[in-house]
């Protein structure tokens, strides 16, 4: 049987949401019993720190959640996570914002490759495709030393399918096709999936495709430049000798190519009417990493180099193009001092270019080296302390766009960042826990679709560091978890153009799971009030680092039918208005409650099969997720989400 759990939150929602999806009849046999445990479970398969006090408020997206957002995008992915908002409602627009902050001031990774972090700010700087994706964890305010350089605010990391996440023990051929159709757009999707084994090799391919109309939103108006035309392909080829040593290399890109709104994540700017426009958009990424397997003793080396790249391509009215491009490379050791005790150090490097042409205008380009040197060590010290603790050292050098002619656009800049993560055991049942971080940011590259713009003066520039920190708790007995914590993120001298200012985001998160004989549901709500040099002030002056998000909360409940072979289930997203008292804004953010309603069957007869029907929006709310842009703001007609839109997928395994 093919089981997905859900480990939402590290030591705080383990509860098992699986997806019925068994493979095979003969693994399929036993359903009522075996396929609902109920029990927390551990993802040391992806995450061998899992469990280490700096993980105790991670987020990680389960199987099932990664399972239903295949043929969706990365809205769908962080669907039941209140505290990761995902606004823009168009995959080419969507921005992502963990505890009210920009993921752009996160360290991101794909399959260890550091991604590029600045891009033309009506798009999304990364593209994600969850067709492709096995594991995603997202670290809030506090990253460890080895997560990588400048997270001023966290990180999120995510790994792509191997062979052996699709392959059965002893298969050496197989692989799933997936097709999906959804009534609100009438957007027809595909994709299919491929693995092969033979002796210490394995191969995968993956490409998926969606194509579709505008669609309506929840007053039943169709939305303009909505249309899906989405392409998606991953190849991965590895060698695993079985015993000791891996070698990986991936290579994937993401096409998204259509006529968007003249601002890709605004409906409408009120008074001033502009057409649609061609928006080419692409997102490529090569990886190639070495990793021992065993896990074990003073020798676990891991080396990764890679390249990842985002291009943003608008024709209409100035030829634009932008290009956003990093190259990187990571060598570190994990020395097991115990079962339970690491150290991992190394060093890490990255390359990065942002660059932009239009007709007519030369060629501008900032660039920025970094070169790092790391230990994060994570200790169980007995009598129920556990402590993960971690330094590192970054050289950066940095280049304006007019460092060739001018000393001061040129800038060395170099930091010190430190971590430190505490959890306490009263009991079983019962934990708290607290964590602190202070972090050089360096000098980030700006939009480049902000180039042409005169008069920056970099001589003001200087280097960002914040602070982090966090105080929680975790309680659980039997088959309830509860949990939260407090935060407040601190970024100095963040960047916008030639001058810096001060960031800063806090608030609260909470969280409950509760299972019961073949169910369960998760419950998450959170808080976060973002502000800059002390005040707080809308979505205009927040873009790229926050967003006024407020209270926002998620629910999702669930229950297996095993006589039926169905599971059926549903959730609901909600926010509450907020935003009356922000500066510059002269509208409140509405709240809102959008319900959505799914079912899974798997027949009896046919067990590689698997049927889903989905009815998202299911009373037709009129409404923009809480975190798109331009809400607050009389003057902006925000980019609305879909009305009611029923999908179906049939999903085949070979």
């Amino acid at each position: 049987m093919t089981v997905f759990c859900s480990s939402t939150r590290a030591g705080l929602m383990g509860t098992c949401l699986a997806a019925v999806l068994p493979a095979t009849a003969a693994m399929a046999q036993d359903l009522e019993d075996a396929y609902y445990t109920l029990d927390t479970i551990t993802i040391e398969a992806q995450d061998e720190q899992e469990g280490a006090a700096d993980r105790a408020t991670a987020v990680y997206v389960s199987g099932a959640e990664l399972e239903r957002a295949r043929s969706g995008d990365v809205k769908d992915l962080f669907a039941g996570l209140a505290n990761v908002s995902v606004g823009g409602a168009i995959p080419m627009a969507q921005k992502i914002f963990v505890n009210g902050v920009d993921m752009l001031n996160l360290t991101v990774q794909m399959d260890g490759v550091l991604q590029n972090n600045r891009a033309f700010h009506h798009v999304s700087a990364n593209v994600f495709d969850p067709g492709m994706l096995k594991f995603v964890r997202a670290d809030p305010g506090i990253a460890a030393a080895d997560t990588g350089p400048n997270a001023v605010a966290g990180a999120v990391i995510m790994e792509t399918v191997d062979a052996g996440d699709i392959l059965d023990d002893g298969q050496t051929v197989g692989g799933n096709a997936r097709l999906s159709y959804d009534s609100n757009g009438k957007t027809f999707g595909g994709s299919t999936t491929v693995a092969a084994k033979s002796g210490n090799f394995e191969a995968l391919g993956y490409l998926r495709a969606a194509k579709g109309d505008d669609y309506k939103n929840g007053d039943g108006d169709v939305v303009p430049g909505t249309a899906a035309n989405f392409e998606s392909g991953l190849l991965k080829f590895a060698f695993d000798d079985q015993s000791q040593h891996r070698l990986e290399v991936s290579a994937q890109r993401i096409n998204d190519s259509d006529l968007r709104p003249y601002r890709a994540n605004i409906g409408e700017v009120v008074g001033r009417p502009a057409p649609l426009r061609l928006y080419d958009t692409q997102r490529n990424n090569y990886s190639i990493r070495y990793e021992d397997t065993r896990n074990t003793g003073y020798w676990d080396p891991e080396v990764v180099l890679g390249f990842s790249e985002s291009l943003v391509n608008v024709p209409d009215p100035y030829a634009s193009e932008g290009d956003s491009s990093t190259y990187s490379g990571k060598i570190q050791n994990t020395f097991h001092l115990s079962a339970t005790n690491t150290v991992v150090a190394g060093v890490d490097f990255y390359d990065r270019q942002s660059t932009y042409r239009g007709a007519g205008s030369a060629t501008l380009s900032e660039k920025a080296d970094n070169v790092g040197v790391f230990a994060q060590a994570r200790l169980d010290l007995g009598s129920n302390w556990e402590v993960s603790t971690g330094f590192r050292y970054d050289w950066q050098d940095f280049e304006g766009l007019d460092a060739a002619s001018n000393a001061a656009s040129r800038k060395s800049v170099d930091g010190a960042s430190g971590n430190l993560s505490v959890r306490y055991h009263f009991n079983e049942a019962f934990s708290l826990r607290a964590g602190a971080s202070n972090v050089f940011g360096g000098i980030q590259l700006e939009d480049n679709y902000l180039f042409e713009i005169p008069g920056w003066d970099y001589s003001s520039l200087e280097a960002s560091r914040a602070e982090n920190y966090t105080v929680g708790f975790d309680w659980g007995a039997a088959n309830t978890k509860i949990g939260g914590e407090f935060f407040l993120t601190q970024i100095d001298n963040v960047r916008s153009g030639g001058d810096n200012f001060d960031f800063e985001s806090k608030g609260w998160n909470l969280g409950l799971t509760h299972g019961w004989d073949n169910g369960s549901m998760r419950f998450s709500v959170s808080r976060s009030d973002v502000e800059r040099d002390g005040i707080g002030y809308g979505s205009w002056y927040l873009q790229d680092y926050g967003a006024p998000l407020g209270t926002v909360a998620a629910l999702q409940v669930q229950q297996y039918l095993p006589n039926q072979n169905l599971l059926i289930g549903g959730s609901v997203d909600m926010a509450m208005e907020y935003g009356d008292d922000l500066v510059d804004s002269n509208a409140t953010l509405p709240g809102y409650a959008v319900v959505n309603v799914f079912a899974e069957y798997t027949p009896k007869q046919i067990q590689n099969l698997t049927l889903r029907a989905s009815v998202n929006n299911l009373f037709d709310k009129q409404y923009a997720d809480r975190a798109t842009y331009g809400q607050d703001y009389t003057s902006i007609v925000p980019l609305a989400e879909q009305g009611r839109s029923v999908m179906i997928e049939a999903i085949a395994r070979f």
